[in-house]
């Protein structure tokens, strides 16, 4: 008996430091949606570019009810979006003046696969899709993914900056001063997670980086857990902003976890804002969101600051929602 009673005190001890203090709850709980009406099919997908991207993948999602079509398809509507800087071959280089890309998918049984620091390809998250179903692999980089996007016979594209890429490529060259400022087109990924009306969840992720960035370096879209986390049993999560941010953190594997813990989307997304505050410095200099559901349909979002908002879309009614925040 005093041996149960010490392994209760003990879990009871172990919750209370896993679990938010009062103190956070309350003033987490005034910025806080907390979204409690579920929705089957529901798309949620990060920023305005989201709302074409949702129109598109509703319309996949209603026409077949395949999920995983519908947020390959949804995300390549961006990835063509001659005036998004993020997305896409269009989207600002890094410092060599090369447009490299990243993107990630995954459906909720575990199935994923990613892309990093890819070059001349349209649709990098079709490459994803494919390094999925046609590799053992799930993550394919560089010169390598380039060749096994030519063996699937994707047609490169010449290696040409957009107009506009370009243009703020050579403004930036006269100082070369590399300094992430938040909000602004510089790492704001499309990630969309999207949930059929038989439970089934796919999601997925597709960015050109941050502007400017050192030649080879790869965010957190691509990484499965960082960018993206799929799991039928319990949710879904995507990010975006600064990547190395939600790296530290494994941000959308951890909201997953706190989901299948019993946390709501919207709490699970406080807390892994909260998490990758604490771990990271020079905290005036990032933005990052997150956004969720779960298996019923709920869900929530959160983010370091104001600025962040997603579309969102399902039976009935389509909506571009400001986020709540943490700072």
């Amino acid at each position: 008996m005093a041996n149960r009673r010490s392994f209760i005190k003990k879990s009871l001890l172990g919750t209370a430091i896993l679990a938010p203090t009062i103190s956070q709850l309350s003033c987490d709980a005034k910025q806080s949606s907390n979204v409690k009406e579920g929705f089957k099919p529901l798309v949620l997908s990060t920023w305005a570019h989201g709302m074409p991207a949702n129109d598109k993948a509703w319309e996949v999602l209603e026409s077949t009810g395949n999920v995983l079509d519908a947020v390959e398809q949804g995300v390549k509507v961006t990835e063509l979006d001659l005036s998004n800087l993020s997305v896409g071959l269009q989207g600002l280089p890094d410092r060599e003046g090369i447009a490299t890309l990243d993107a990630s998918i995954m459906l909720g049984d575990g199935s994923c696969g990613s892309v990093g620091f890819v070059r001349q390809v349209k649709h990098p998250i079709s490459l994803a899709r494919k390094v999925m179903e046609n590799t053992p692999h799930v993550m394919l980089a560089g010169e390598g993914a380039r060749q096994f996007a030519i063996s699937e016979g994707f047609e490169l594209e010449d290696e040409v900056l957009s107009p506009r890429a370009d243009e703020l490529f050579q403004e930036w060259k006269k100082t070369s001063m590399y300094k992430p400022i938040i909000n602004i087109e510089n790492h704001d990924t499309i990630g969309m997670i999207a949930l059929g009306a038989d439970g089934k969840m796919a999601g997925s992720c597709t960015t050109s980086g941050l502007a400017y960035k050192m030649h080879g370096r790869i965010g957190d879209s691509p990484i499965i857990g960082a960018g993206l986390f799929v799991d039928d049993e319990v949710g879904a999560a995507t990010a975006t902003g600064l990547g190395e941010s939600i790296i530290r953190i494994c941000g959308s594997f951890l909201i997953v976890e706190l989901m299948r813990q019993g946390r709501s989307p919207q709490e699970a997304c406080q807390e892994a804002v909260r998490r990758l505050i604490s771990k990271n410095k020079n905290i005036d200099d990032i933005q990052a969101g997150f956004i969720a559901f779960n298996k019923e349909g709920e869900f929530g979002a959160y983010a370091v600051r104001a600025g962040f908002n997603y579309a969102r879309h399902h039976k009935g009614s389509q909506e571009l929602i400001d986020a709540t925040y943490k700072l």
